[in-house]
């Protein structure tokens, strides 16, 4: 039962703090550098080769760790860490996600993708390899602007080729954070997972380009949707619709994400104007209905490769039907390597008993109706299973509640076409066409 995740008395896995521990041994190098390893750091870097010694990243982490140490640093030391570190957390996610299965009653599909190397130019990797050991050597104390903006080059080269574009956002993000942040050596508080989480995944996409985990298979079907998780930044938003798709004679569960890029002044339900390439998708969040899809590719993670030409709306349907007829037994995706991290645990959640959970609303988005206070009065509750700071929470996608003295359900995609409000409604369009004429006049310029 999902209660028994949220009882006051239940813990993780002991091996999950153990793990997390030894992680720590590269967050505190990165905090302050691996040019400079004093005693207590190489204490901290020999348990975390210790902790390898019976897997096969036994010598690498073993000579990494002991050159460190000695003050010789290397690119295939610094890759031997951020893959020691990256499988520390793979073994928490599975952990976590296990028994949260366990707890739901869920099937999940056993991984089946090989990895393919890329096949970009290696002088492009090695690029962005360099600035990343910079980063590592100097540690986030000694960053300062020059060494944010030595990574220019290495972004624009690698953002012009599409094979690298994934490392690309991460290391252009990275660089943002960082350049945000500087002087970084007066910052009382330093986002050191987070940071460490990005260097880490940078480095091992810098490696051979990443890899083009597991197959990719057409699928034709009905996607029901359960609810939509909207990721926005200042420069970016993504809407990620997590959904059940009957295909085949089985159910899955199974998610959408698309994107656009925006600037800071486009915020709230203006953002849904910038997904305008993604109509059907849109119309069925704002209409609760399902959608026909045909030969819509699926990958082995779980995630439908969006082609809005390939889908059409059908009949209506209510997420919190949806859930309650097909969530218990549609089979879990299999989680791809390199996406093994205890942030990446979003799992679609059915609550109608909300006495003891936690619900948290700090990922509520401006782009739709849904509210802190609509959550606070609901009765039951769509929402993603996460694991946040040690403990089990749940997002809302969706309520039952009480709104304008009347029980309905509202959800985070319901202004997808728009907010009901018409004075509302017509200042997020203004916002999206003003921009979009000044640019235009830019170009015709």
């Amino acid at each position: 039962m999902l209660s028994s995740l949220f009882a006051p008395d239940a813990a993780p896995d002991a091996g999950v703090g153990a793990a997390l521990e030894l992680a720590a041994a590269v967050d505190d190098g990165l905090v302050h550098g691996f040019a400079r390893v004093d005693e207590h750091r190489a204490e901290a870097l020999a348990a975390l080769a210790g902790a390898f010694a019976g897997s096969p990243l036994r010598e690498a982490v073993a000579e990494a760790v002991d050159k460190i140490a000695a003050g010789s640093i290397a690119d295939d030391h610094l890759f031997a860490l951020a893959a020691a570190r990256i499988a520390l957390f793979g073994a928490v996610h599975d952990a976590l996600l296990a028994g949260a299965d366990a707890a739901l009653g869920r099937r999940r599909a056993a991984w089946s993708g090989g990895a393919e190397p890329g096949t970009a130019a290696p002088h492009l990797l090695a690029g962005a390899r360099s600035w990343l050991r910079e980063l590592a050597i100097t540690g986030w104390r000694g960053v300062d602007n020059d060494l944010v903006s030595a990574s220019s080059q290495a972004i624009e080269a690698a953002f012009g080729e599409p094979e690298l574009r994934r490392l690309a956002v991460l290391l252009d993000g990275l660089a943002a954070e960082l350049r945000a942040g500087s002087p970084i050596a007066t910052l009382e508080h330093l986002p050191v997972r987070r940071w460490a989480d990005l260097w880490s995944r940078a480095l091992l996409l810098a490696r051979d380009g990443g890899s083009r985990a597991g197959e990719i298979e057409p699928v034709t079907g009905r996607l029901y949707v359960l609810g939509t998780d909207v990721h926005e930044h200042p420069t970016a938003v993504q809407a990620q619709v997590h959904g059940v798709l009957e295909a085949g004679g089985e159910h899955r569960l199974v998610r959408v994400s698309v994107s656009a890029a925006k600037v800071d002044t486009i915020v709230g339900p203006a953002i849904w104007r910038l997904l305008g390439g993604h109509q059907w998708l849109l119309a069925a969040l704002a209409e609760r209905r399902v959608l026909e899809v045909t030969d819509m590719p699926l990958t082995a993670g779980g995630d439908l490769i969006w082609h809005d030409e390939r889908a059409r709306l059908g009949d209506e349907a209510d997420p919190f039907t949806t859930a309650r007829v097909h969530l218990g037994a549609a089979l879990a995706p299999a989680t791809p390597p390199l996406e093994r991290h205890p942030v990446r645990i979003a799992e679609p959640v059915l609550i109608e008993d909300l006495s003891g959970v936690a619900l948290d609303t700090r990922r509520l988005p401006a782009c739709g109706p849904l509210t802190p206070e609509l959550v606070a009065g609901a009765t039951a509750c769509i929402g993603l299973l996460r694991w946040d700071d040690g403990a089990w929470t749940v997002q809302p996608l969706g309520v039952r509640t009480t709104a304008k003295k009347k029980q309905a359900s509202v959800h985070t995609g319901d202004w997808a076409l728009g907010p009901d409000d018409a004075k509302l409604a017509k200042s997020a369009g203004e916002a999206v066409e003003v921009l979009r004429e000044r640019a235009g006049r830019l170009l015709r310029k």
